[in-house]
C-alpha cells in the first residue's frame, strides 16, 4: 500500500505529465475552485465536450474548464458580438464564446486541423450555435494578412482569442492590433507557460515546453512595452494576458 508521501508524488508525477493547467498552490485548492464554481455551472454541451475532448491524445491542447467559464463571462460583460478565435483545437473554448454572443454574433474560427474540430462540432451543432461560427482550416497568418490587405475589416472585432502556436504569438499580435477596435479585448493563452516563465534555463522541461517557452517570454516583454494597449496577465488556467486596445 503507497505511503501518503508516495501517492502525492506519484500525483505531481501525474499531473506533470499530462500537462496540469492550474498553477495555483495546491490540486486540492484547484479542484475546489471548479467543484464550487465551475463544474454545477458548467453548460451541458460544454460538458459534454469537455469528456468527449478527455478521450483525445492530445487533451493536453484543450482550454480548462475554469478558462472557458472566465472567457464566458467576459465575453457578456464587453457585449461582445465579433469575435475571432485562432487555434481551435476540439472547441471547447469555441463553444463558451457561442454560447456567450448574441444569436447574430460571429467567431472567424482558425486552426490547421479540420479532423480536431470536427470532433466537437456535432456538440456545436445540437447546441444551435454552428450558425455563429465562420471556420477556416490553415494557417492563420495569411487569412489575417488578407483581412489587413482588404482594408475593410480594420478595428471590426471586440474580441479575439488566440491559443495556437506560441512561435507565432508575436506576429499574430503585429497583425490583430489593427483588427482589435479601439477598447476591443485580444486574449493570449498560455503566458505563463506551465510555470516554466520563471524557471532557470537549465531546470528539467519536456522538450515542447523548453521549445517554446523563449517564445512566451519573448510575447510577454513585447505586450508589456506596447503602448497601445493596457494589459492584465492573469493565472486562469496556464495564464491568459488579455490586451485591451487604447489607440
Amino acid at each position: 500500500m503507497a505511503t501518503n508521501g508516495e501517492s502525492e508524488q506519484n500525483q505531481t508525477h501525474r499531473h506533470q505529465e499530462v500537462g496540469h493547467k492550474s498553477l495555483l498552490q495546491s490540486d486540492a485548492l484547484y479542484q475546489y475552485i471548479l467543484e464550487t464554481s465551475v463544474y454545477p455551472r458548467e453548460p451541458e454541451s460544454m460538458k459534454e465536450l469537455r469528456e468527449v475532448t478527455a478521450k483525445h491524445p492530445w487533451n493536453i491542447m484543450t482550454t480548462s474548464a475554469d478558462e472557458g467559464q472566465f472567457l464566458n463571462m467576459l465575453l457578456k460583460l464587453i457585449n461582445a458580438k465579433n469575435t475571432m478565435e485562432i487555434g481551435v483545437y476540439t472547441g471547447y473554448s469555441l463553444l463558451a464564446t457561442a454560447l456567450a454572443l448574441p444569436d447574430d454574433g460571429k467567431i472567424l474560427a482558425m486552426d490547421i486541423n479540420r479532423e480536431n474540430y470536427e470532433l466537437g462540432l456535432p456538440i456545436i451543432e445540437k447546441a444551435g450555435l454552428s450558425h455563429k461560427i465562420d471556420f477556416r482550416e490553415g494557417p492563420a497568418l495569411p487569412v489575417l494578412d488578407q483581412m489587413i490587405e482588404d482594408g475593410k475589416f480594420h478595428g471590426t472585432f471586440d474580441f479575439i482569442f488566440v491559443d495556437a502556436d506560441k512561435d507565432n504569438y508575436i506576429n499574430y499580435h503585429k497583425r490583430l492590433i489593427d483588427l482589435v477596435k479601439v477598447g476591443g479585448v485580444i486574449g493570449y493563452d498560455n503566458t505563463l507557460w506551465n510555470g516554466s516563465v520563471v524557471a532557470p534555463p537549465d531546470a528539467p522541461m519536456r522538450k515542447y515546453v523548453r521549445y517554446y517557452r523563449d517564445f512566451v517570454l519573448e510575447l510577454n516583454k513585447a505586450l508589456a512595452a506596447d503602448p497601445r494597449i493596457e494589459i492584465c496577465m492573469l493565472p486562469v488556467g496556464d495564464g491568459i494576458t488579455l490586451c485591451r486596445r487604447v489607440n
